[in-house]
């Protein structure tokens, strides 16, 4: 059975299978230490993280208290933060020391951020001076710089050597990392020069100065550099991996691939959850958690539907002229408040991405301008149809042509300008943008339905 074969059927028969969470569940209850030991040890350490992640808390804090049962670290990084933050408050402080030792130092950084203050320099008390002085430094970093997800066990050789002195050295150093598909080539001073596939070390004669087959073409990572533009960068250049350098443009770590899919995934999922008002949510967290985080913009949004309310008002004596209005002016809004959300998800994309510049922003302005128009146009001719079958009434049809395009032209604007505003304010788009644009496009919605109404009646 092959590897790729083995993982597969490991996914199937344990990821989500609950007759073997309640066989981890009965042997929680029975202290078979032993049994649940070997059983995460023939997973892959995701699987085993899943089985942990499905029981319940209960379950998960006698699991983590059962005598001599010591969880793997490679386990325990696979889980998700607030599982980590959970399980942290069962452990203790040797046990936690215990696994920092054993994981990576962009690792053990995640798993620090999730400690108290108050036990976190405990537990950096006992590391090795090293370890202890790595991790301290790398936490005086911003929670989102490329410091805190870079890790320091790299490669690094001198730019005068061959490559039978760094076969040699490769082979007899013990302190490098199990894994690494770059080396970085470093001047006298430290900072890095170039880099070199481990493979192209391996099929050039021994007698080769590295310095003659490396590539010079690389880009830098500051330390302090945001980890989202380092997602950008991988992304944008197909890097494997890249240095990270101080303010001296010293060599002080290596950003890896897998880091960096890990970051693009937090950032697409907290993008998508703040623009539905949630925030960073977890799966796991309580009731009252959920409720508090998502409490602020269900308020704002209370006093903006007040606010749409109150346009509404202003046109009382049009509504009562013609009482029809009121069942068709909720079709205008909600087709603007879509397309709003349509061209705003689009421009939250862009700006992550880079995308949207200031060299195209007019040609996007004209572009969602445009957008407007034709939709505002097809709508206006299917609506006007529907309501002159429905009513008989050409004036009422007229009504809602006019107001269907102008609602659809300011969404497909404000879904663009709302954002972009927001970003030169240095507030995150992805946050309050939908408040603003469903607001406006619900205000203008009603406000020019009922105001072509007044005017025609």
């Amino acid at each position: 059975m092959t590897l790729i074969k083995k993982i597969k059927d490991k996914k199937v028969n344990f990821e989500f299978n609950k007759e073997f969470i309640k066989v981890v569940t009965d042997k929680i209850s029975s202290n078979d230490v032993e049994f649940i030991t070997n059983s995460f040890k023939e997973m892959h350490p995701a699987d085993a993280a899943d089985i942990i992640e499905h029981l319940n808390q209960d379950d998960r804090e006698s699991l983590i208290k059962l005598n001599k049962f010591n969880i793997d670290p490679e386990v325990f990084i696979e889980l998700n933060e607030s599982i980590q933050t959970e399980i942290i408050n069962y452990l203790s402080s040797d046990s936690i020391v215990s696994i920092l030792k054993n994981l990576d130092s962009d690792d053990a950084i995640k798993v620090l951020e999730n400690v108290e203050e108050k036990d976190k320099n405990t537990i950096l008390s006992s590391l090795p001076p090293k370890d202890r002085f790595a991790l301290l430094e790398s936490l005086s970093y911003p929670e989102d710089s490329a410091a805190r997800i870079m890790q320091r066990e790299f490669t690094a050789i001198p730019s005068n050597w061959s490559v039978g002195q760094t076969i040699d050295y490769l082979r007899e150093n013990k302190e490098l990392p199990d894994e690494f598909l770059e080396i970085f080539i470093v001047n006298e001073e430290f900072k890095p020069i170039g880099t070199i596939p481990s493979s192209k070390v391996l099929r050039n004669p021994r007698a080769s100065k590295m310095l003659s087959i490396m590539s010079e073409t690389q880009l830098l990572i500051p330390v302090d550099m945001d980890k989202e533009e380092v997602g950008n960068l991988f992304e944008n250049y197909n890097l494997s991996s890249a240095a990270v350098i101080d303010k001296n443009d010293k060599l002080v770590g290596m950003i890896t691939y897998d880091d960096v899919l890990t970051v693009l995934k937090e950032e697409a999922e907290e993008d998508t959850l703040r623009l539905a008002g949630v925030g960073d949510e977890e799966i796991t967290d309580g009731v009252f958690t959920k409720t508090k985080r998502r409490f602020n913009w269900l308020l704002l949004n209370l006093f903006t539907a007040f606010l749409a309310t109150y346009c509404i008002s202003l046109f009382g004596a049009t509504i009562e002229q013609m009482v029809v209005l009121a069942f068709l002016m909720p079709i205008v809004a909600s087709m603007g408040g879509n397309a709003g959300m349509q061209t705003l998800a689009v421009t939250v994309r862009s700006l992550a991405t880079k995308d949207l510049t200031k060299n195209n922003f007019t040609k996007n302005i004209f572009k969602e301008f445009n957008i407007g128009i034709l939709n505002g146009i097809i709508f206006a001719i299917i609506s006007s149809l529907i309501v002159q079958l429905w009513f008989d009434d050409y004036i009422l049809s007229l009504i809602i042509s006019v107001s269907m395009i102008l609602t659809m032209i300011v969404a497909g604007l404000f879904g663009i300008l709302v954002p972009v505003t927001l970003k030169k304010m240095n507030i995150d788009p992805a946050i309050s943008s939908s408040v603003f644009v469903t607001t406006i496009t619900d205000v203008i919605g009603f406000v020019s339905f009922l105001g072509v109404g007044a005017y025609f009646l």
